[in-house]
């Protein structure tokens, strides 16, 4: 069964547990993993950058995808957020707790 995964940075912690709370409080995304002590190499605005920042990791179907992207491009703190959606397959059983959870 095929569902889909977005995945987005932030510097604080405070901002990837907001991101969380409003994708699960709206029900376009099932679950969202965060993962710290990611380090970022990056150019922005001409110059090479590092930085620290949490990796968000939300589960939710092909259908509510372009809703969850929608609502993190709202209240995401970047100016040029990362919102990088993967399709793939899962376990029937995963993917249909994914569906009954963003089910009303």
């Amino acid at each position: 069964m095929q569902i889909a995964l977005l995945l987005t940075t932030v510097a604080k912690k405070s901002d990837a547990r907001r991101l969380a709370s409003a994708a699960l409080q709206h029900r376009v995304a099932a679950c969202i993993q965060i993962l710290p002590g990611l380090e970022s190499h990056y150019v922005w605005k001409g110059k090479k950058l590092i930085s620290r920042e949490y990796l968000l990791l939300a589960k939710t179907t092909q259908r509510k995808s372009k809703s969850l992207e929608k609502l993190w491009k709202k209240i995401h703190p970047y100016d040029c957020p990362e919102l990088v959606t993967l399709s793939g397959r899962a376990a029937d059983v995963y993917a249909r707790w994914i569906q009954a959870s963003l089910s009303p």
